[in-house]
C-alpha cells in the first residue's frame, strides 16, 4: 500500500464527523484532483501529481454517481484529529530559575 505521511494526515481528517453534522468551529477544508488509482467501500485513491492520496469515505459521503478506478474526480476533505496522545514538554532550566539572586557578597 502506498503509505505515507500525508496520506496518513488525510486518512485522519476524514473521519467519522460527529453524527449532528454541527461543528462548533468548523476546520479549513481542501481539496485535492486526480485520477482513481484505488477505490475500496472505505477509502478512495487518487493520484496528483505522482503521490497518491488515501482518503477515508464513509456512508455519510455525497457524489455526483458511481465512482470507478480512472475516473478523474476532486475530492474536498476537513481535517479532522481522531486521538491525542500528550507527552510531558521540555522544562527549560532557564525558566525554572530565579531571575534575579537575593545572595550578598
Amino acid at each position: 500500500m502506498y503509505l505515507n505521511l500525508r496520506s496518513l494526515l488525510l486518512c485522519a481528517a476524514l473521519a467519522i464527523v460527529p453524527a449532528s453534522g454541527a461543528l462548533a468551529e468548523s476546520a479549513k477544508s481542501y481539496q485535492v484532483t486526480g485520477p482513481i488509482v484505488a477505490l475500496t467501500s472505505s477509502t478512495i485513491t487518487v493520484e496528483k501529481s505522482g503521490e497518491r492520496w488515501e482518503i477515508a469515505r464513509d456512508l455519510s459521503l455525497k457524489g455526483d454517481g458511481d465512482l470507478k478506478v480512472g475516473d478523474r474526480i476532486t475530492v474536498h476533505y476537513r481535517m479532522t484529529a481522531t486521538k491525542i496522545d500528550t507527552k510531558p514538554g521540555k522544562v527549560d532550566s532557564a525558566k525554572d530559575e530565579p531571575a534575579t539572586s537575593s545572595k550578598k557578597k
